[in-house]
């Protein structure tokens, strides 16, 4: 029998097995919602898109964006 588990060693794989199916369970999620985003969509807006939102915002003119619209084109 290994009594040598007892109060000296037992804690340390206690902490390595949470830490195994910590990263485990981490990366399963992150792989899941890697694989589900669309691509195109958050932070990747477009130049004529930001233009469009400002307008609307009330950020910049018509004629602003009219210039905007026609350098982008």
């Amino acid at each position: 029998m290994m009594y040598w588990w007892n109060g000296t060693g037992a804690w340390w794989m206690w902490l390595m097995m949470v830490l195994f199916w910590g990263a485990v369970i981490f990366l399963i999620v992150w792989g899941i919602k890697k694989l589900s985003e669309r691509p195109g969509a958050g932070g990747g807006s477009s130049a004529l898109d930001i233009a469009k939102e400002r307008y609307a915002k009330g950020e910049i003119s018509q004629e602003e964006f009219e210039k905007i619209k026609k350098n982008l084109s």
